[in-house]
């Protein structure tokens, strides 16, 4: 039986530190993420985003609560549990991470060596696709150092959508970009939940791109004090 959300939070908390130094970070968090829906994490800095990000993304160990990950339980799970899990998310982040000495096409490849030996020429030609769909196509054999800030973001977001995740985890990926290189950014995860049902929770400060979400969540200190859906423009 397939789960009924793609992420599922209940009763979470998140400490830092230890002893008396020990500083709790989040507070009984309650949330459900639509499969397809494009969901943005908004609060000042310090408020928690960032970490419940990581905590539904794998990336952090859950402590306290739960979080179920595609039908997976991760407070208590495994290490072969975890990387199979995964395998099936997609991560963008502020700071592109491209491997200076690689191509577009080579650094795309990278988000595929996760699934093994898979077919080489299958696998060129994944990368050559989303390349094509992030309208890169012409620059497949470029270093990063011959790419613009928003070519090098975009990059990044083809290296995360290679291999079809379910979910994307996106930690301000628009920050260091121009408004028309953020909206195609944005347009591109929001296409992908409608045709590939692709969950995109994404962390910003990026008032831009607000409309353009289908939920957004605000934390401040840890909590969520607001959760609305966006005012559409006629």
């Amino acid at each position: 039986m397939a789960e009924s959300f793609p992420i599922e939070a209940s009763g979470l908390n998140h400490f830092f530190g230890e002893g008396e130094a020990r500083k709790q970070a989040i507070f009984d968090l309650n949330l459900n993420i639509e499969r397809g829906s494009l969901t943005i994490l908004m609060g000042p800095s310090g408020s928690g985003k960032t970490t419940v990000l990581t905590l539904m993304g794998c990336l952090r160990e859950v402590q306290d609560g739960s979080v179920r990950l595609l039908g997976q339980e991760l407070n208590g799970a495994n290490e072969a549990q975890l990387v199979s899990l995964r395998r099936r998310l997609g991560f963008i982040f502020q700071a592109h991470n491209l491997h200076e000495s690689l191509t577009a096409a080579q650094n795309v490849l990278m988000g595929l060596q996760v699934h093994g030996n898979a077919n080489p020429a299958k696998q060129r030609a994944a990368a050559d696709h989303v390349l094509d769909l992030v309208g890169l196509a012409d620059r497949r054999t470029y270093l990063p150092g011959n790419l613009s800030g928003g070519q090098k973001q975009r990059v990044a977001v083809a290296r995360a959508l290679v291999s079809n995740p379910d979910i994307v985890f996106a930690d301000e990926p628009t920050a260091a970009l121009d408004k028309e290189s953020g909206h195609t950014v944005v347009q591109m995860l929001k296409t992908l939940g409608q045709t590939r049902q692709t969950t995109t929770v994404m962390v910003t400060h990026d008032n831009r791109i607000l409309e353009m979400a289908d939920r957004i969540i605000t934390l401040e200190d840890g909590r969520v004090v607001s959760d609305r859906v966006p005012k559409t423009t006629p």
